[in-house]
Formats: structure tokens, sequence, C-alpha cells
């Protein structure tokens, strides 16, 4: 193998501090040994930091300012796909992908990209740091402790990111791999015997003492935790028991089991959901911006992803489990209403998305089970229950999440703003003829947004993204997008709501789900929902609560039988084509983005490929099949 042979035959190192222990101020100069590093106490402090190196940053940050299989999936549609197809998004969607040149493996950006690669020789370092870190040189034997278990939680996290991407075609490592180890005994691991091994990684992270449940100094900020170990636990039996990945078996009782022992471990370490506005004079200057009965809870929900977790003993958030070490960047220029400064619009969530926000009553819009009646999602099959959803007026009495999370027809904005604009609203109906240039001056009476199809500043669904964009942002007032969040609480509950009801404890399932739910002031689920009618809502309550975090790409995937496919949702994406009528009203007609479908939604397409030079050589190697699934 490429990447083991490159590992093996490294002698030397060059390691960087990082952000992991501002502490430190030496670094390895790169032409030592392993064995003096390992005589050195900061230089084996420093080559922990060094595997801190491979952790993406996600959010906006793959390639070309993207949020990568937010955009991948049926919750958002790109603006690169067309104005710039030969980047991830459009390759994707026009099925120019192959094992010898993927665009989610053929670039790196930010930590984004060639995760074969990265994510092994993540693996590698932390078994590398493992194995000798209890004969190493350590001036303080808690620093020993609280290292390893760092360790043993990094290559978790590494192994629970290669799960999720590539699927069972992954080795265990237990020990480094040398150059002179025979490669024709190695061993491909079922998903589950991987996911046991994660676990067994996080049960060392969550047996030792040394280790903290919460980072609570800046000086120690991308530190992991405890905590991680059980959101990691949590999501990866949950993602073992799912129909893609169980092999036939029922683990629904055990997932269930490992999700109500991590949930009640974060509750006793002071985890708790974001419920509170901390800063009113910005979310609440203006109570009709969401709408004045939902503003409040718009508002915290808003809050809570513009803003980064603080690092102290008692934060104002106690969700955030794990954030990303940068932040998202200049999204208001890239991300969500690009057009404010003529640049790019970025992630337009899909039709689809709107749809499954519910309305205030707690009554879903469609049907569930069956939300569509055409493949390409322009025939809506609603919710015969719902008595208060207006085709005419999609957009009144919706969960407050939907204010807080899109832009759309009617959005209010704040008069800060760089550019004027119609005070009444973000119009997201077909903008002017001249529509077209990156940089146009604002009609008089005519919104800068609008629904086109090339345009990158433009919105290709007839929505915008809001639910990372800090209210005040613009380009006359740089606030940069919060940095990521990559485990919180809610998902955990959510995890334990899932488990809970595929196993069967429906009413702890119901309780988890209005946990969330309450947070925004939505009625609770109603009591007495059939099984196969709770999993729905469940699923539901993913899609809304952690919309355009990056879950939707690998719950759908998840979903799906081996031998099935993305048809359902991922092939067509809809948007809103929106009219102004002479009187002041609007006509509202679903419509595919584009006339071709997406191509991205085959059955190979729920895992990536290994790299082919890579699975040829194991191929070779052992006579053994490495690939994933249709490539």
């Amino acid at each position: 193998m490429r990447s083991i042979r490159k590992w093996a035959l490294a002698t030397c190192f060059a390691f960087t501090l990082g952000s992991c222990n501002q502490a430190l101020d030496i670094a390895p100069d790169g032409r030592i040994s392993l064995e003096e590093v390992f005589r050195n106490n900061d230089r084996t402090a420093a080559f922990l930091n060094s595997c801190y190196n491979f952790i993406p940053l996600k959010g906006t940050r793959y390639f070309f300012w993207s949020r990568g299989p937010v955009m991948w999936s049926d919750e958002a549609w790109d603006t690169d796909a067309e104005a710039e197809s030969w980047i991830m998004s459009g390759r994707m969607y026009n099925g120019n992908t192959s094992a010898g040149d993927h665009p989610v493996l053929s670039w790196d950006s930010d930590g984004n990209g060639d995760y074969w690669n990265r994510y092994w020789q993540g693996i590698r370092n932390t078994s590398l740091f493992i194995k000798n870190i209890g004969t190493a040189t350590v001036t303080n034997e808690r620093d020993r402790a609280r290292w390893k278990a760092e360790a043993h939680l990094l290559r978790a996290y590494y192994y629970h990111e290669m799960l999720k991407w590539f699927g069972p075609v992954l080795p265990i490592m237990r020990e480094p791999f040398n150059f002179t180890d025979d490669f024709t005994t190695l061993e491909k691991a079922s998903y589950y015997e991987v996911v046991k091994f994660i676990m067994e990684d996080c049960g060392i992270a969550l047996s030792t003492e040394e280790l903290p449940w919460r980072i609570t100094t800046p000086g120690e900020a991308g530190r992991f935790n405890k905590s991680m170990a059980e959101a990691i636990r949590s999501k990866m039996i949950l993602f073992a028991a799912s129909p893609l990945n169980n092999g036939g078996q029922n683990l629904w009782e055990e997932a269930y089991q490992v999700n109500k022992a991590a949930l009640e471990s974060l509750r006793a370490q002071g985890y708790a959901l974001y419920r509170k506005v901390a800063v009113p004079q910005t979310y609440q200057s203006d109570r009709s911006f969401f709408g004045e009965d939902n503003n409040y809870y718009a508002a915290v929900y808003n809050e809570y992803f513009t803003r980064p977790m603080d690092y102290s003993s008692n934060p104002v958030d106690t969700e955030t489990i794990f954030q990303s070490k940068d932040d998202q960047g200049n999204i208001w220029h890239i991300d969500g209403i690009g057009s404010q400064v003529g640049y790019k619009t970025g992630t337009c969530p899909s039709q689809e998305l709107v749809d499954a926000y519910e309305t205030s009553d707690g009554q879903p819009v469609l049907n569930l089970e069956t939300p569509y009646l055409d493949a390409q999602h322009t025939q809506p099959n609603y919710n015969t229950a719902n008595k208060l959803y207006d085709p005419q007026q999609p957009y009144k009495n919706r969960d407050p999440r939907f204010y807080a999370s899109i832009y759309y027809n009617g959005s209010r904005r704040y008069a800060w703003w760089s550019f004027a604009e119609e005070p009444a609203s973000v119009e997201n109906y077909p903008a002017p003829q001249g529509f077209r240039t990156r940089v146009i001056a604002t009609w008089a009476g005519e919104p800068r947004t609008g629904l086109h199809g090339t345009v990158r500043s433009a919105t290709r669904t007839g929505y915008y993204e809001r639910k990372f964009l800090h209210p005040t942002a613009g380009d006359n007032n740089a606030v940069a997008g919060a940095n990521w969040k990559l485990f919180r609480l809610g998902e955990v509950i959510l995890n334990f709501a899932e488990a809970a009801a595929e196993a069967g404890h429906l009413e702890e399932a119901r309780a988890a789900v209005n946990e969330i739910r309450s947070r925004v002031k939505m009625p609770d689920l109603p009591a007495g929902l059939t099984q196969k009618d709770l999993i729905l809502r469940v699923r539901n309550e993913r899609r809304i609560e952690l919309a355009l975090e990056e879950n939707r790409y690998f719950d759908v995937r998840r979903w799906s039988m081996p031998e099935g496919d993305l048809s359902a949702t991922d092939r067509w994406v809809t948007a809103m084509e929106i009219t102004r009528n002479a009187n002041g009203t609007f006509q509202y007609k679903r419509r595919p983005v584009r006339t071709e479908d997406r191509k991205c939604y085959t059955n190979r397409f729920l895992w990536i490929p290994v790299p082919l030079a890579e699975a040829s050589r194991l191929s070779s190697i052992t006579g053994k099949n490495w690939q994933s699934p249709g490539w």
C-alpha cells in the first residue's frame, strides 16, 4: 500500500504545534529519529499535537468555499455546480467521478478531502504514539495518562470518519504497520468490528481520570475531551445498527443501551441544550425579524450556530462538545446571501428541506412516508391532518427553526446590510434582465436577489441559507462564520431517540424528541404513535434540527439497504419558482432546479471509493477486493 509504505519508511518526522497546546513553544526540526522524539518530554507532546493536524475544518472549508456533503444530499444545491462545473459539486451532479479521480479524494482544502491518505496518516501516527507513550520520557505521569487517552480518542475519531465515508473496507490497526510486515494476511474488518474497535478506544478515554470532560481554558482550545468519546460512541453504534451497515443483525437494543448511557454521562457532566439568548441586543433587536410569535425561539437557535463556544468553567454554551479550531471565514461573501457583495450564494437550501419544516401546530406539511407523488418532487403529497399550511402562503406558521435557518421570499433583512433593498422583504423570484454581472446596481423597486440558473450570486432554489450567518454580518461588518460544531448534545439526543424508537422503547424516544422540540416551543409529538410513525417523526426531526450540518448526507445513506440507491431523495432537487402578481400577491410553482437529474444517486454513491491505485495495490498484495461497492 502506497500510504502504509510511505509511513513505514519514514524515519524522521516534521511536527508542528498547531493550536492544541499553546504552552509549548518548540517543535522537532524534522531531522531527528523517532527514538529521540520519545526521549524528550516536549517532543513527545509535540508528536501528539501533530496527530491533531488531520482533523478537517468542515463547514465552508471544502474546496472553493463549499459545504461539501450538505450540497451532495437533498438539502441544498451549490451555485458553483453550473458556474464552476469542474469543481466538486458540479462533478458530483454530473457524474464525473471515478475511483481514479473522485472529487472528494482529489483535493485537500483545510483538511476536507484526500480522506484516505489523511485519515490513515492520523491513524498511523496515533498508533505510533500509543505504542511508545508507555516508555517515553514524560515529566508528569498525569500528562502521560492524559496524552495516551487523547491518542486513543484521536484514533477513534479518524476511524469513525473513515467508516462514515468508505464503509467496511478497512483493516483494524492496533499496532502501527511496519514496512517488513506480511501484508498478504491483511484482512478487511466488518462494519460492526470496526465500530467495536472505535468504541474500545473511546472506552479507554472514558476510563482515564486525567482526561477532562470539558476544555475550560482557551490555551487548551482544540484538545479532545472525554465527552467526545461518548459522542463518537453514540454516533457509531447508531450507524452500525442502520440498514446499510448492520449485516442483517438487529443491533438496535445495543444502540439504545449505548446511547442511553452516553446521554446520561453527558447530562451528569453539565451538558444541556442551548436555550437562552445571550446577546438580545443583536438577536432580538428587531422583533419582526423572525416573526412576532417565533422571534425568541428562532433567535436562540440562530444565535447558537452563529457564535463560537466559549472555554470556561461556567460556559454560556453547554451544548457544544467539540468545535473546529478555526471559524468558517467570510460566509456572508461566499455562502448565504452572497449577492449582497456580488460574489456567490453558495448553499441554496432545497424545496425538499423547506417542506420538512412542520407548521407551528406540530403537524408535518407532507406525508412523511410518501412525501411526493412524482419522481421529480413537483407534486407534494400533503399531510391531510395539517389544516394550517397554505400553499399560497407557504412560509406562514412554520417551525421557528425554519425562520432561523432559511431566507425565503418575504424574509426580513436587517437595515444595516451593505446595500439598499426594498424594506419589506427578500424577494427571491426571478431577477430583472441584466442580472448577469458580478457587481450589480440596485434597480428602483427591484431586489438584488433572485432565482437564476447560472449567476453565482443568485439562488438556484428560491432560498438562501441563514443558519450560520451572523445577523449583522456583511461587507461593512465582517463577522466570520462561527467555528463548526463537530459534536453537540442535540445530535446525541436524537441518536438516542432513533435507537430507542427502533428498539421499541417508544415513550423514551418520544420524550427525547420532545426535549429537542421544546427548545423552540414546538408542540410535543402526539402520544400513541405506532413504532413506524414514530420512526418517521424521529427521522424528520433529525432532518430539521440538524439541517445543513452534514448529517443528512450520511443519514439517507445509512437508512438505505446495501443494494439500494438514493433515487427517492437525491436524484431530483426542486426549487420554488415565484411570480409576483400585479396586485402584489405571489404565485408559487415547484420545479426541478435543472431539467437534467443529478447523477450522484446510484448505488455506488452510498460510499466514496478507495483511491484506485491504493485499491489495486491492496488487491494485488492480498488477493482480495478492497474497493467500495460499485467502483
